[in-house]
C-alpha cells in the first residue's frame, strides 16, 4: 500500500512540475502593442495598430471611430504596412471626458500617440472631419512624425460657406445640424443612411447599419463640441503651410462634402493631387474600397 501511495505521489508531482514548465516557457500571443494609450491623465484613446513596416495613419470622420477602417486595416497590413487606427477623445470606445473638444484638443492627442508609439515617416490620412482634424495636425506642429498626407473626403477646407468661399453649407444649415445633434441624434445620424453613398445601393443595408451602429457609439456631448469646433474653423490660410506630398481622395458625387472642396484643396497645397472616386458619394471607403486601397497603397509607397 505504501508504494502504491509513493508512486501515485511521485507520478503527481511529476505531472505538475511538468505543467509548471510548460506553462513557464509559454511563448506570450500578443506582440505587446497596447489597445489604449493614455494622452493625458486619465483619458486614453482606442487604438488599433497592426501590421508591419511603413506606418500609415488613419483618423476617422464624425461621429465615426477607428473601426470605420475595417477594410483598410488587413488589405494594407497584407501588403508589407504598419496601419494604425486612431479614435478621437469621445467617440468609439475612447475615453470621453468632460472638457474641450476641438481642432487644438484632437491635434494634440494625435501627436501624443505618435510620439508613444515612436512613429516616423508616417503617411497621415483624415476623413470628412478627419481630413480637417489631421489639416490642423500638419500645420500646428510641422507635419511632425509624418512624410506624406492624404486627405478622403475631406471637410476642408471650409465646411461652411464664408466671404471668397461659395462652397458647403449656410450658416442656417450648420445651425440645424447642431440643433438637432441636441433634440434629435439617432434620427440626423439615420439620415445619414440616404446621403452617405452616390446612390441607394453602393452599400448594402448590412453596411449602412453597420456605419450608424458606429456612428451611435459616440458620446453625445462630443458630437456637438465636435461639429460645432468644425463649423467654426476655416483652414484656407493653413493649406499653403503644407510642404509635404498630398493626395486627395473625393467621390465626385459626394452629397456632404461637395467634390469642390476637393478643387479648392488642391488650388491650395502645393504638392498635391486629386484621385476621382467617379461611383463614390462621401462613403468612399466602402463604395470603391478596392480603388481605395490601392491608391492609398500606391500613394504611401511613393
Amino acid at each position: 500500500m505504501k508504494s502504491i501511495i509513493a508512486t501515485t505521489v511521485l507520478v503527481m508531482s511529476l505531472v505538475f512540475s511538468q505543467t509548471s514548465i510548460a506553462q513557464g516557457k509559454r511563448v506570450p500571443a500578443s506582440l505587446g502593442r497596447a489597445e489604449y494609450i493614455e494622452v493625458e491623465k486619465g483619458v486614453k484613446l482606442h487604438v488599433t495598430d497592426i501590421g508591419e513596416g511603413k506606418p500609415i495613419v488613419l483618423i476617422h470622420g464624425w461621429p465615426l471611430s477607428d473601426a470605420m477602417y475595417e477594410y483598410q486595416y488587413q488589405y494594407l497590413a497584407s501588403k508589407g504596412f504598419r496601419v494604425i487606427g486612431i479614435t478621437l477623445r469621445g467617440f468609439g470606445q475612447s475615453d470621453r471626458p468632460y472638457g474641450r473638444y476641438d481642432f487644438d484638443v484632437f491635434s494634440d492627442d494625435i501627436k501624443v500617440v505618435l510620439e508613444k508609439l515612436k512613429i516616423e515617416d508616417a503617411t497621415l490620412g483624415g476623413f470628412s472631419m478627419g481630413g480637417a482634424v489631421v489639416i490642423h495636425y500638419i500645420t500646428k506642429y510641422n507635419a511632425a512624425h509624418v512624410s506624406k498626407l492624404a486627405l478622403f473626403g475631406a471637410a476642408a477646407p471650409s465646411w461652411i460657406q464664408r466671404d471668397g468661399f461659395p462652397y458647403g453649407l449656410t450658416k442656417d444649415a450648420v445651425e440645424g445640424v447642431i440643433q438637432a445633434t441636441l433634440t434629435g441624434r439617432q434620427d440626423l445620424i439615420a439620415s445619414f443612411g440616404a446621403l452617405f453613398p452616390a446612390k441607394e445601393g453602393n452599400i448594402s443595408k448590412n453596411v449602412e447599419k453597420w456605419l450608424e451602429n458606429i456612428n451611435l457609439q459616440a458620446w453625445p456631448y462630443a458630437v456637438t463640441q465636435s461639429i460645432t469646433a468644425l463649423s467654426n474653423v476655416d483652414l484656407r490660410p493653413e493649406l499653403a503651410k503644407i510642404k509635404i506630398p498630398v493626395a486627395i481622395f473625393h467621390g465626385t458625387q459626394d452629397k456632404l462634402c461637395d467634390f469642390t472642396f476637393a478643387e479648392e484643396l488642391h488650388k491650395g497645397i502645393k504638392d498635391s493631387y486629386i484621385v476621382k472616386f467617379e461611383n463614390s458619394g462621401h462613403a468612399l471607403f466602402v463604395e470603391e474600397a478596392s480603388k481605395f486601397n490601392s491608391e492609398l497603397e500606391k500613394f504611401a509607397r511613393k
